[in-house]
């Protein structure tokens, strides 16, 4: 899940700093950054929501960090 790393680094955020604001455990999300782990599906939601990204990006099956658009 190179993407994951890659968003956070980006945005300049340490991994305490994501923790705090998701309440996911730091060495969780080292886990998943490094691929030991996969997430949950609740972790990857909530993760796509704190990055206003898409699931499609944190997964690594696509390279573009900007939402599909909601349909109405």
């Amino acid at each position: 899940m190179t993407n994951l790393r890659k968003i956070r680094e980006k945005r300049k955020l340490t991994q305490t700093a994501v923790q705090i604001e998701t309440r996911i455990d730091q060495s969780l999300l080292s886990k998943y950054e490094h691929g030991v782990r996969m997430p949950t599906y609740d972790h990857l939601f909530t993760l796509a929501k704190f990055y206003n990204t898409s699931l499609d990006f944190l997964l690594d099956w696509t390279d573009e960090e900007t939402p599909y658009p909601r349909k109405k």
